[in-house]
């Protein structure tokens, strides 16, 4: 009657209980058929793009194709419960980022464990940002940029794009090391604070490689620091936030793989081998350098380092956004 009801009930949450000799033998001849991939956004952004060409190029290790299927909606949390749910069977996974596995958690009551409910794949990318500002602001580097801001009659407006999105929490973060006094404009995505900055609307944004990178090339914004840990190949000119003095501010937005917890290790094992086969092409990462997206380093794209790193960055992030008293919208 116990294992009835269990079954049922796992049936209803849309999934398939097996038993565990099932479940390996099942794991022996994985994959037999396609597999999806969700991503919790629309199509054509950062995140989709990405997905697509590692999904293209794991057909090939893995003998099946992998399909990206778009499922958005409340900030990517109804495409990532959708895989908390799924029969842990290796057939769904879930493109995610540091959006979705770290501040969803901390912003919005889900019915599912950004850390617990998830198999841990393979992290992909770790991205940071640029701290840049209008050219007609006084300051020139970041240290003067600070000064200037915590001398202003007015709090600096500083864009983002949106309620709980990297801008607004990294900016959150760069207002308790430097006690800079910061106005957020939230805006429905990167692009719309990009043009605000171009037209000097709003002071600063610590913004994404693709909507500044260009807008720094061709002299139209002053750039003070790269969060990295190292410069950025694409404007090694600027300094990182250590160089810049400011040691104790670094961010990055990351994008990794999961699958639904209970995922047999030995279908973890395959996928992140699929994974790490893809990322170890010297012509893909650069293809994705130009995208925007930085490679981690192979010791770094292991299912276990993706679990540790993922726990750590909720433990850095968590209470910097609830002290903020940050709330999903």
């Amino acid at each position: 009657m116990k294992l009835f009801r269990r079954r049922f009930l796992h049936l209803a949450l849309g999934g398939i209980v097996l038993p565990a000799a099932s479940r390996g033998a099942m794991a022996q001849t994985y994959p037999t058929r396609p597999i999806t991939m969700i991503v919790p956004y629309a199509a054509g952004g950062p995140v989709d793009t990405l997905a697509r060409f590692l999904a293209e190029r794991m057909r090939a290790p893995l003998g099946q194709p992998v399909i990206v299927e778009n499922v958005t909606g409340a900030n990517g949390t109804i495409g990532v419960g959708r895989v908390a749910r799924a029969s842990p069977d290796g057939y769904t996974l879930v493109a995610g980022i540091w959006g979705t596995h770290v501040v969803n958690g901390a912003i919005y009551p889900l019915q599912y464990d950004v850390l617990n409910d998830f198999e841990p794949v393979a992290l992909l990318t770790n991205n940071s940002e640029l701290i840049v500002a209008k050219n007609a602001l006084p300051a020139n580097d970041l240290k003067e940029f600070i000064a200037w801001s915590k001398a202003a009659a007015e709090k600096t407006l500083a864009g983002t794009a949106g309620v709980g999105s990297p801008q607004h929490v990294f900016g959150v973060l760069f207002e308790k090391v430097t006690g800079a006094r910061l106005q957020f404009v939230h805006y429905r995505g990167g692009a719309p604070a990009m043009q605000d900055l171009l037209a000097g609307q709003i002071d600063m944004v610590i913004a994404d490689q693709v909507t500044s990178l260009p807008q720094i090339h061709a002299g139209n914004i002053k750039a003070f620091a790269f969060t990295g840990r190292s410069r950025l190949a694409a404007a090694p000119e600027v300094p990182t936030t250590a160089e810049a003095g400011l040691p104790d501010f670094t961010c990055s937005v990351w994008n990794a793989i999961w699958a639904p917890k209970s995922t047999p290790k030995t279908i973890i094992t395959k996928l992140n081998a699929a994974v790490t086969d893809v990322l170890a092409d010297a012509a893909t990462r650069q293809q994705l350098a130009s995208l925007g997206q930085q490679v981690v380093p192979r010791d770094q794209q292991t299912p276990q380092a993706l679990g540790s790193f993922h726990k750590a960055e909720i433990e850095k992030w968590w209470p910097i956004i609830k002290a903020a008293n940050i709330r999903g919208e």
